[in-house]
Formats: structure tokens, sequence, C-alpha cells
């Protein structure tokens, strides 16, 4: 016999309805995390966002890409064959990729 086992997040704020994300946050050197519908995750947003814009930002995630929009990789790449052939020139062993 199949079993079919369904999990519904509740929102830990209120207790009430289904919760739609998970938000993740920090306070004091400890992150937390917290089941909310769209609706408290967007209080719990506009509730922070007047310390969140004081403050600084030192770590973490960022959402979306750099305004370059060139990727990391071939910045790193481009970045490592100029060391490679630097290093040549000047006489240090340099294995060919």
């Amino acid at each position: 016999m199949a079993k079919k086992v369904t999990v519904t997040l509740v929102d830990d704020f209120d207790g009430e309805g289904a919760a739609d994300e998970t938000v993740e946050f920090g306070l004091d050197g400890v992150t937390y995390e917290i089941d909310l519908s769209t609706k408290n995750a967007a209080k719990l947003r506009g509730d922070l966002k007047k310390w969140v814009e004081a403050g600084r930002r030192v770590g973490g995630r960022r959402r979306g890409r750099s305004g370059s929009g060139r990727g990391r990789g071939a910045m790193d790449r481009e970045q490592s064959a100029a060391i490679r052939e630097w290093a040549r020139r000047n006489g240090h062993n340099v294995s060919t990729r």
C-alpha cells in the first residue's frame, strides 16, 4: 500500500494559515529562520527596513547579478591567465592549462 505524507508549513508568527516562505535574519551574531505567510514576510521586511537602511552589510548572500554583466568566472580566468603570463615572462616555471 502506498502512503502519501504531506507537510504543511504554518506561519510561525501568528500560527494561522500556511507559510509561503522561510525568512532568514540575524541579530547579535545569531541567525534565525522563520516560516511566514507572504503578508507577514512583507510586514517583517517593512518593520526592519529602517534598521537595515541605517546599518551596513557585513556578509551574507546577495540577490541578483552584479552590474558588470560579466560572470565572476570569466574575470577569474582572465586574471589567472595574466598572472601565468607575467610569471612566464619573469622566468618562473608555469604549467600549461
